[in-house]
């Protein structure tokens, strides 16, 4: 892997990764770890519902009791401030997020406000935010307006797939969707001497992670979704976890993303795709950079049936857009080229040629038929 010259090599890690059946259970003994005796929860009242009780139960294990704070289900900088408000009156030292990725990226302001310690416990696997420094903040109306940064990785990501598997399979799937990208979009920064987001140049070590997780999926992701359909921690589903949130987190945060994920920002503008999940987006979008890449025929032919395998969108119309216009592509095309990392591509990339490929990528995805 290469990066600009004189560019200094950077990787980041959570300082805890625990995974597997159970692990909530170790929270209490965590928290001692780090040295905190006052623990404040940042979770939604579904979560709550179904699972808050476990994050008491864990620290009370451990002598510890813990103070609530409700998320109401958009992450904006209002909420991170009256919940880091709510923090500091409780006087905490360590900041619990249990949920997904919104309630994860809050947790994540308000340690980052408080300057505390962060452990992240997601309930779902449907993207890589976990292991990460970033915080993704939107306004009332969902529109993306920043993405700020903690000084540090998560102190602790405990991930138990007891959990995991509760969740719809669609989550599951979406994880694995926003995964499999990793292995594209990490080469496309390093060939293109692009930084990563610690702004230096990627280390071999992320592309061997961003390798590996795509690696782990090919290997046993149709048998993880078939498990996790059953609500069935199997082996195969404790891999594609820890490929779908920490080597896919480390991978795209050290490694550097491409225009996969620069997709998003026109394809979340279209009205069509807002029920789409992040990682069904992505997973399109793969489709796009492999044609701008131009790999070999097969070679793009068995990504997209390696796609449709697994239940992940290959078409705009299974994202939700039926009725495709030049107009509209062109839209899509342009948002994208305002993305950050839309230049750590090995060739230039204009909005013309992006419009082309996603048509080309619908085509190839819809014909032939896929089951």
């Amino acid at each position: 892997m290469s990066g600009p010259a004189g560019a200094l090599r950077i990787i980041g890690f959570p300082g805890r990764y625990v995974q597997g059946p159970g692990a909530l259970r170790s929270l209490g003994a965590l928290v001692r770890e780090l040295g905190c005796e006052r623990p404040v929860l940042v979770s939604d009242d579904v979560v709550d519902a179904a699972l808050g009780g476990l994050v008491p139960e864990a620290l009370s294990a451990a002598s510890l009791s813990v103070t609530r704070l409700r998320f109401a289900g958009e992450c904006t900088h209002a909420a991170i401030a009256a919940l880091s408000a709510e923090a500091r009156d409780a006087r905490a030292d360590v900041v619990v997020a249990l949920g997904g990725g919104k309630t994860i990226d809050t947790a994540k302001g308000i340690a980052r406000t408080l300057g505390t310690r962060l452990v992240i416990a997601p309930t779902v696997a449907s993207n890589d935010s976990p292991t990460s420094r970033l915080i993704v903040v939107y306004d009332d109306t969902h529109r993306l307006v920043a993405v700020d940064y903690l000084t540090r990785n998560p102190d602790v990501v405990l991930v138990d797939t007891e959990v995991i598997v509760r969740a719809p399979v669609r989550f599951f799937r979406a994880g694995i969707g926003d995964a499999i990208s990793k292995r594209y979009e990490a080469a496309q920064c390093a060939r293109a001497g692009g930084l990563n987001f610690f702004g230096g140049a990627p280390p071999d070590t992320a592309g061997i992670l961003a390798d590996r997780c795509h690696a782990v999926i090919v290997a046993h992701g149709e048998a993880a979704l078939e498990a996790v359909g059953r609500r069935t921690a199997t082996p195969a589903v404790e891999s594609v976890v820890e490929a779908t949130v920490l080597l896919s987190g480390l991978g795209f945060e050290s490694g550097g993303l491409s225009l996969s994920h620069a997709l998003l920002r026109g394809l979340s503008a279209l009205p069509e795709l807002s029920g789409a999940l992040h990682g069904e987006q992505v997973a399109f979008g793969t489709i796009v950079q492999l044609l701008l890449e131009r790999p070999p025929v097969e070679t793009l032919d068995a990504h997209i049936a390696l796609l449709a395998r697994l239940g992940l969108p290959t078409t705009l119309a299974a994202l939700g857009l039926t009725e495709v216009s030049r107009d509209r592509l062109m839209h899509v095309a342009t948002l994208t080229m305002t993305a950050p990392y839309i230049g750590n591509f090995q060739s230039t990339l204009t909005a013309d040629a992006i419009a082309d490929a996603i048509a080309h990528a619908d085509a190839a995805g819809a014909a032939p038929a896929r089951p």
